[in-house]
């Protein structure tokens, strides 16, 4: 079974920072893609930042230059790193990971139980 486990939300002032963890279970960390997606109030989910199965990064560009995604293969965890938040950024954010990891969001196979970041002005 497919396990996606988050942990690194919070509340944080506007410029602030957050780093939330997503630890898989072996086998779908090995061979799929990873990403973060997030999800505000009354809008969409959306891709925030992930690795393609290939191995290729990719992210939004609203978040460019703030937010950063990383791995530790031998944690089988992915991290994002989110630098200079704005209350813009205040989203449940889910962990994600499949074959297919990209803007669309009915194409991903597993997901996570969320996390909630809250960014006050």
């Amino acid at each position: 079974q497919v396990q996606l486990v988050e942990s690194g939300g919070g509340s944080v002032q506007a410029g602030g920072s957050l780093r939330l963890s997503c630890t898989a279970s072996g086998s779908i960390f090995r061979t799929n893609g990873m990403g973060w997606y997030r999800q505000a109030p009354g809008k969409q989910r959306e891709l925030v930042a992930g690795f393609s199965s290939g191995g290729v990064a990719v992210s939004a560009d609203s978040v460019k230059g703030r937010f950063t995604i990383s791995r530790d293969n031998a944690k089988n965890t992915v991290y994002l790193q989110m630098n200079s938040l704005k209350p813009d950024d205040t989203a449940v954010y889910y962990c994600a990971a499949g074959p297919y990891i990209g803007t669309m969001t009915r194409r991903i196979d597993y997901w996570g139980r969320g996390t909630q970041v809250t960014v006050s002005s």
